[in-house]
């Protein structure tokens, strides 16, 4: 198939930017310095093809000139066929070997190939719909170009920075060469034909030249390779190519010496001139259907899966699995051979018989029983001693004859229904021209062993058959590539074991013919040369870094096609090897290599919706026990994601046909989104990947999906671009477009609107569909990979400090936004156990508190009378405050009607009650001592009398003002523009500080629910502004908390979720989170500190002050204990110990250092040297000894002062201290 970029001008304006040059590695940016550098010019040349088919798929889509349909797709089927060998070639050579040096890297990138073909998929699904009379296909069309163009764009570009310096870093330069040789030998060959000259075509000159010296040390010296590759470069004759790079043998001759006692020549022609008369010649010796060639392989499959299915019984009935690695390369290679030689029959053989004759649901189904053939071998290898139980060898004989049987029924079948038909269908040279193409189905490397093992298989007259036909098929500008290829099989025929690599040309073959006289003369086509002095050619080594392209040494034949062939019969011969093992870098050669068969090009292929995006993980959330882990919390919000992303996706399409309130809910939607993943990726990068990448075992498993957040960012920052130049043509527009008027009655400026508008709504398409595909992809990937890695790695308490920390780095405004969007795509029991793991890692706090009075409390009444804190009943003593008639009852309903010792025995009943926290014990024995006053308070209301602006005539309804030169209201305490109604007293105050100074009980500012602004001074529900007219939405103030009523002008304040309280601050996550044990919020840079349960929820050890809700500083200790900031700075004047337990508050070495001295200096009276003291360390808190003082002691085993003694020892001391 020619390449659809035939005759498309110059390449390079077409081409992206390339990617920035490799940093790492130190092996500069030249291929022929960092042979692996390659691959960065096979990525320009898919990225330059890429933007070419999105480009087609876009000037469809809008009705612009140019718009193919069939040129679209044959441009989509030979990107998608080069792209996928690409990456069948990736994971078969590249991967495995980097896996070897690093780890937990190259999985991901193979995961991401598969994603890769399902988008090809759905394209070639919508590539057979009616693409020319359908505006909506068209515009779905190009969002899924643009879409994989994205997806592989990004994959590459992550190759790139993560993968080619890896390589170049841990593989030497003979390593590397070696590498992208296996590589090029792992694509098959009529793959390669196409594949280097388009290549060569997509990059500049510079470019090109460096491509060529870095083949020239890739591929092995031997002149045939370096013909063969060299030939599929250029496109055209190897000696075109080769001008300037060294001195290339002749194309038209090629001579093979050799001595006989004498030296003289003999030749092997080459001319290409003679080959039609050899073809006359040796075609009447052939039989006469070539295509019954087909049975010769059907024949050496059935013998070698007989082998096989009789290995399965010797092993059965003798129980050895000694060999069962021998075994397993055997069933691979065979496996290989059956899927290969099925793809050239789906390719090749039976389109061209018969377009409606398809066996590939056959084919499908053996593959898919080889595969699980191999699996069960591998899980014998796995198992080791424990295989040889009799499931296993029942398992392995049923699975043996059922693929035989298989396999026996499907050749049959094609032996009846094909090759009849075939041999009336075609001639013997269009046969033989089917059988060669079908045989460039398959990679060199795999064409190294197979062909060996099939020639063997046949007799004589069918080798000899074998190999005309496949040198009378053959094109003239592929000799080289027949003379390997019948070189390897004639080694399958005698190989010369006493020199490994080399052959004994037989009788019948190709390459020796009768002379009749008995002896054997080398044809045109014997792949066999020798040196004049008898010895065997040595193959030329493969250039070495840093020896120029121009100096490769090619030793070639004189050019002499007159002198007469001698005879070589039973001669040695060599013919040269891949020599693809390379054991040193960890890849066998006998890996078998993936499928390349290609997708069905039809409407069975699977749809966007259900093959890519719709994988089930529900089966695997809770592992494999089925019991919920915390960390299964991280992989619920995946499901929202998605949801999310399918609505961008599917409503994008629609907005075409919407108006600008479509558009508006459509930003909406997509600006919740954005912000809500922001969150989640960057509590990943934060912590998630961070802790798996502490394990030694995870090293490199988190830096591809570190990539993909920054990837994907930007794709979010793309559509929100598109999206404001949306609205800004929508504001521009002075009157709605009315797409129904005629033609007449519309302006060029709408006209050029509507275009306008048009092109960024598919523009805008093709990015949602972008976003969709990558972070679907991305997110499912992390299923696979990285989610059974916290359950083989982390425990239940690991995962809960994780989720914690996630939690911890949450502001209230996003879990306020977070929570509703998470559990809208979650059924009743997932978002029970969601709930039930947050709770369970925010035990220690107030978020439960938070979430009841945030969500229940709102949702569960709505008539303001009812509005109250609404607790938990598990962990809370429930509070009712009701409001009626301005009667206040504080607690209990029946608390007023309570006598003295009733009300007693119930503040002796709270105090003892352990399950209340400090904070709601003070609370509730402080409102039932002063329940009586209270109680008076209430009977006797104030009269209500309408004022001034309507304002209740009640204590305090007159402004207060933080600066009154300025008019500034507010208090001492607070700057804010309105007054709050005390409920327990009905009394307006500016803030609860003023409240208490002024007050003989303390105000609950969370049950306030009336404020009066102090402009109008109008009463009124408690909110962010006034709502007066006259006032015209006055702001009360710029922070407003509608939990705990808290308004402040002044200073950056926000609510944390966990404390329940409002904390000064930027915000969880910026410059404050809160450690789930310690319950209290800490500074950023306090991430790794000493944690006590609960620490802040006490009172301050110097002035007694309970610091969960002091609003002055308070500042953590090292030992993990707090105090206000002020009094740690008065108390340190005097003490270096903390109050509470005696450990050093912070590094003493100087002060002890300066004790030493002191003692040193000082003599002890007589009677008091040789005593000696038991003394117990507060700072290291283990027990010693040390002489006798009466104020200073020193820890011998840390070297602290900071002791007291236990026991003082009167007897003399024994040993020195």
């Amino acid at each position: 198939m020619a390449t659809p970029m035939a005759g498309e001008g110059t390449i390079a304006a077409a081409i992206p930017r390339s990617p920035p040059p490799l940093s790492e590695g130190g092996a500069g940016g030249s291929a022929a310095e960092a042979p692996v550098l390659i691959f960065v010019y096979f990525h320009k040349a898919i990225r330059a093809e890429l933007e070419r088919m999105h480009a087609a798929a876009v000037r469809l889509a809008t009705g612009r000139a140019g718009g193919d349909v069939a040129a679209l797709e044959a441009r989509c089927r030979f990107l998608f066929t080069v792209y996928r060998h690409h990456c069948d070639a990736e994971d078969a050579v590249i991967f495995p070997a980097l896996d070897i040096r690093v780890k937990n890297v190259a999985g991901t990138y193979s995961l991401e190939h598969k994603g890769e073909n399902d988008l090809f998929a759905h394209l070639f699904t919508l590539l057979q719909l009616d693409v020319q009379n359908d505006d909506a296909i068209r515009r779905e069309l190009a969002s899924c170009t643009g879409a994989i163009r994205t997806f592989v764009t990004q994959h590459m570009s992550k190759e790139e920075e993560q993968v080619f310096p890896l390589l170049i870093k841990k593989f030497s330069h003979e390593e590397q060469a070696d590498l992208v040789w296996q590589f090029l030998c792992s694509i098959p060959i009529n793959m390669m034909a196409k594949f280097l000259p388009w290549v060569s075509s997509s990059v500049s000159t510079d470019e090109n030249q460096d491509i060529l010296d870095c083949l020239s040390k890739i591929v092995p010296g031997e002149k045939l390779l370096q013909e063969i590759v060299f030939t599929w470069f250029g496109g055209k004759s190897f000696r075109t190519i080769a001008q300037g790079i060294s001195d290339p043998y002749s194309e038209s001759s090629s001579t093979c010496e050799s001595s006989s006692g004498r030296i003289d020549k003999h030749v092997c022609s080459l001319e290409h001139s003679k080959i039609g008369k050899r073809k006359s010649t040796e075609s009447s010796q052939l039989v006469t259907h070539p295509i019954d060639e087909i049975l010769y392989w059907h024949n050496a499959i059935r013998r070698e899966l007989r082998d096989i299915a009789g290995e399965t019984k010797r092993i059965q009935q003798s129980g050895d699995f000694s060999d069962i690695a021998g075994f397993n390369m055997r069933l691979q290679f065979i496996a290989d051979v059956c899927i290969f030689h099925s793809i050239a029959e789906d390719q090749v053989i039976f389109p061209a018989v018969d377009g409606e004759l398809s066996f590939v649901q056959e084919h499908a189904e053996e593959e898919q029983r080889l595969n699980e053939f191999r699996s069960l071998i591998e899980q014998i290898q796995i198992t080791g001693a424990k295989s040889t139980v009799v499931d296993f060898h029942s398992e392995l004989c049923s699975q043996a004859d059922e693929i035989m049987q298989k396999i026996e029924s499907h050749f049959n079948d094609e032996e009846i229904k094909v090759l009849p038909k075939a041999r009336i269908k075609f001639s013997p040279e269009k046969q033989r021209e089917l059988l060669y193409q079908s045989l460039c189905v398959m990679p060199l490397k795999l064409l190294e062993c197979v062909l060996p093992w099939f020639v063997v298989k046949l007799n004589d007259a069918e080798a000899v058959s074998f190999l005309q036909n496949m040198r009378l098929a053959a094109p003239s500008s592929e000799t080289a590539l027949v003379t390997l290829l019948s070189g390897w099989a004639c080694k399958g025929r005698l190989e010369d074991t006493s020199n490994p690599g080399k052959f004994i040309c037989t009788s019948g073959a190709v390459g020796c013919a009768s002379d009749g006289n008995g002896s054997k003369t080398c044809q045109s086509f014997c792949p066999c040369y020798v040196s004049s002095d008898g010895a065997f050619s040595k193959p030329v080594k493969r250039a070495s870094h840093g020896e120029s392209s121009t100096n490769i040494n090619r030793s070639h034949c004189s050019q002499n096609a007159d002198t007469e062939a001698s005879p070589c019969n039973n001669r040695p011969c060599y013919i040269p090897r891949l020599r693809v093992e390379s054991s040193y870098l960890g890849v066998n050669s006998s890996t078998p290599a993936k499928s390349f068969r290609s997708l069905p090009y039809n409407n069975s292929a699977p749809s966007l919706y259900s093959s890519l995006f719709s994988w089930e993980t529900d089966a695997v959330l809770s592992g494999p026990d089925n019991i919920s882990k915390p960390i299964d919390t991280i992989f619920k919000f995946h499901k929202a994601i998605r949801k999310d992303l399918e609505f961008l996706d599917v409503e994008s399409g629609k907005l075409i046909d919407g108006n600008e309130s479509c558009l508006r809910q459509f930003i909406g939607r997509f600006r919740l989104l954005w912000g809500l993943y922001r969150a989640h990726s960057n509590a990943e990068d934060e912590i998630v990947f961070p802790a798996l990448e502490s394990k030694e075992t995870l090293h490199n498993v988190s830096h591809s999906y570190t990539l993909d957040h920054k990837q994907e960012e930007e794709l979010f920052q793309d559509i929100s671009i598109v999206l404001s130049e949306l609205s800004q043509l929508h504001d521009g527009l002075s009157h709605p477009l009315d797409v129904e008027a005629g033609t007449n009655d519309i302006s060029n400026n709408e006209i050029d609107w509507a275009k306008k508008r048009n092109e960024l709504l598919t523009k805008l398409q093709g990015l949602c569909k972008s976003i969709h595909v990558t972070l679907s992809n991305h997110v499912h990937r992390e299923e696979l990979e990285l989610w059974p890695l916290f359950d083989k790695h982390f425990s239940v308490d690991e995962q809960d400090k994780i989720i914690g920390r996630i939690i911890g780095t949450t502001g209230a405004e996003v879990l306020q936004s977070m929570l509703p969007w998470v559990t809208s795509a979650l059924s009743l029991e997932e978002q029970n156990m969601m709930l039930d793991t947050w709770k369970q890692a925010t035990k220690n706090t107030m978020f439960d508190e938070w979430l009841n009075e945030w969500w229940k409390g709102p949702s569960t009444s709505s008539d303001p009378s009812d509005k109250a804190s609404t607790l938990s009943e598990e962990n809370h003593f429930q509070e009712n405050f009701e409001q009626n008639d301005q009667m206040f009852r504080p607690g209990w309903k029946d608390i007023f009607r309570m006598n003295q010792s009733e009300l007693e025995a119930e503040i002796r009943k709270v105090s003892r009650d352990s399950t209340l926290d400090p904070r709601r014990k003070a609370y509730l024995i402080q409102n039932l001592m002063t329940s009586r006053w209270i109680a008076a308070q209430q009977k006797s209301p104030q009269p209500n009398v309408e004022g001034h602006n309507g304002c209740t005539r009640r204590p305090g309804c007159v402004p207060s003002y933080r600066d009154p030169e300025k008019q500034i209201f507010g208090c001492e305490h607070y700057k804010r523009n309105c007054k709050l109604v005390a409920a327990c007293c009905n009394k307006l105050f500016t803030c609860r500080f003023c409240h208490d100074k002024v007050s003989d009980h303390t105000m609950d500012r969370k049950s306030v629910v009336e404020m009066m602004c102090m402009l109008c001074l109008n009463v009124q529900p408690v909110g962010p502004n006034c709502q007066s007219p006259s006032c015209n939405g006055l702001s009360m103030a710029k922070y407003y908390c509608s939990i705990c009523k808290f308004f402040d002008d002044e200073r950056s304040v926000y609510h944390c979720p966990f404390c329940n309280l409002c904390r000064l601050g930027s915000g969880l996550g910026t410059d404050f989170f809160h450690c789930m044990k310690c319950n209290c919020c800490l500074g950023i840079k306090m991430i790794e500190h000493k944690c006590r349960e609960k620490m802040l929820e006490m009172n301050c050890p110097i002035c007694c002050d309970f610091l969960f809700t002091s609003s002055a500083p308070v500042k953590g200790l090292p030992c993990g204990h707090f105090m206000h900031s002020a009094c740690f700075q008065a108390y340190t004047c005097t003490h270096y110990t903390c109050p509470i337990c005696c450990k050093s508050l912070g590094d003493m070495t100087v002060y002890f250092g300066m004790l030493d001295g002191l003692l040193a200096a000082e003599q002890l009276p007589e009677e008091y040297r040789d005593r000696c003291q038991d003394i117990l360390c507060n700072d290291c808190e283990r027990k010693g000894r040390s002489r006798f003082h009466w104020l200073y002691h020193k820890c011998a085993l840390c070297g602290s002062y900071n002791t007291r003694v236990i026991k003082t020892d009167t007897a003399e001391c024994s040993t020195s201290n």
